[in-house]
C-alpha cells in the first residue's frame, strides 16, 4: 500500500492586504478531507493555487519535482493568486507546506 501523507499548510508570509488570513494561520489537509476543526481559514482564491497540488503531494511526489522546494524533503511553498497592489486591493499570501507521514 502506497505511503499517505498529512499536509499542514500554513500561511507563512503576506504581501498586502489579506482579508482571511494572518500569518501563521493553517489548513489540514489529509486528502481528500481538509480537516475542518484543525484549520484555522480557508480562502478560494489560496485553495486554487494549491489544489492541483494536494493530491499529488498526499500521495507522496517529491516536493522537488513538483518546483516547490530547492531540495528533497517534506517542505516546500506556495503562493495565493491575488497580485495584490496596484492589480487588486488585496494581497498575495506565501503558504508553507509541511508533510507529514500518516499512520
Amino acid at each position: 500500500m502506497a505511503k499517505l501523507y498529512r499536509l499542514i499548510i500554513r500561511a507563512n508570509e503576506i504581501r498586502g492586504n489579506c482579508p482571511v488570513f494572518e500569518v501563521g494561520d493553517k489548513i489540514v489537509v489529509e486528502s481528500p478531507h481538509i480537516i475542518l476543526n484543525e484549520t484555522d481559514a480557508l480562502c478560494v482564491h489560496a485553495l486554487g493555487s494549491m489544489l492541483s497540488m494536494i493530491t499529488a503531494l498526499s500521495h507522496g511526489i517529491n516536493l522537488k519535482e513538483l518546483g516547490l522546494a530547492h531540495e528533497n524533503g517534506n517542505v516546500g511553498y506556495v503562493q495565493c493568486l491575488d497580485p495584490g497592489h496596484p492589480y487588486t486591493p488585496g494581497g498575495t499570501v506565501t503558504f508553507e507546506i509541511r508533510r507529514e507521514t500518516l499512520p
